[in-house]
């Protein structure tokens, strides 16, 4: 029995962080778009390659002390950054 791992496949994803971010964190989180949100959140969204890159950045959120309220997946057949 074969048990699929999708776990190498990039995927678009979502992170919703609590507080507003300036524009110096740009360089710190890569190719993701920062998105200010009026709840007082902001939303990081992205392509990450594989599973192991996923981890890497949510380690820069959690070693930078900003409090991580969601990770979503977005199917990007039909939404595009």
């Amino acid at each position: 029995m074969s048990l699929r791992n999708d776990h190498t496949t990039a995927q678009v994803y979502q992170i919703r962080i609590k507080g507003h971010l300036d524009n110096r964190w740009s360089p710190w989180f890569d190719d993701f778009s920062i998105t200010l949100n009026d709840d007082g959140t902001t939303t990081l969204t992205g392509r990450e390659e594989d599973e192991s890159a996923l981890y890497g950045l949510l380690k820069k959120v959690r070693d930078s002390g900003l409090p991580l309220l969601s990770l979503k997946i977005i199917d990007d057949s039909k939404e595009k950054i």
